[in-house]
């Protein structure tokens, strides 16, 4: 379980197959000083760019672990090199300041349009169909990994757009600065919009 609250920006240097073409691979991600305090043992769960993974390497400065095939069909961000958010499991007693996360990546969406206005950022994404029933507005959404609130919502056949408002604090220290128009993410709907919907069903 997670927050959805980066705690550190890594950097995914290595990429190696396991195996043949439905294999998964081992990605190795460089941390920053003091992360891996909290991430002492084999086992542990992080997530990077919202997906839950399991580590299964570790030195002093970097942590390995296995993404599937099922994995990288589903996510982006997690066989190539470059920046991606992390964030520890969530512990008894943390502090909850984002939303309830599980870390498993519903789908994916495409950026629309990311701007400037004034000192904030518009983001738009497009929402698949599949997932746009659980966009509202002021509901949250985790954008890979990130835990943000959603502003308004506007559907159409295909899905819907949600507009969300980053503050200069979100752009600086997660990796969705590198985000333009085009751009896909990883996204996380809120587990309590999921428990609605089947209660609702089954309420019928």
């Amino acid at each position: 379980m997670f927050t959805g609250i980066v705690a550190a920006v890594g950097r995914i240097t290595d990429v190696k197959p396991l195996g043949g073409d439905e294999a998964g691979v081992r990605v190795t991600v460089r941390v920053g000083a003091g992360f891996l305090r909290d991430t002492n043992k084999l086992g542990d769960s992080i997530a990077i760019q919202g997906a839950c993974m399991t580590v299964v390497e570790l030195s002093a400065d970097s942590f390995s672990i296995d993404v599937s095939r099922e994995s990288l069909r589903r996510t982006v961000g997690l066989d190539q090199k470059g920046e991606v958010n992390l964030e520890h499991a969530l512990r008894m007693g943390d502090s909850l300041d984002g939303h309830l996360v599980s870390g498993h990546v519903d789908g994916l969406g495409e950026v629309s349009h990311f701007g400037q206005v004034g000192e904030s950022w518009d983001l738009r994404i497009r929402v698949p169909q599949s997932m746009a029933r659980y966009m509202a507005y002021k509901g949250s959404v985790a954008v890979n990994g990130v835990s943000l609130t959603v502003n308004r919502v506007d559907d159409d056949a295909a899905g819907c757009e949600i507009h969300i408002n980053l503050i200069p604090h979100t752009v600086q220290v997660t990796t969705l600065k590198h985000l333009s128009a085009g751009s896909l993410v990883n996204l996380e709907v809120d587990m309590i919009a999921r428990y609605v919907e089947r209660m609702a069903a089954l309420g019928r």
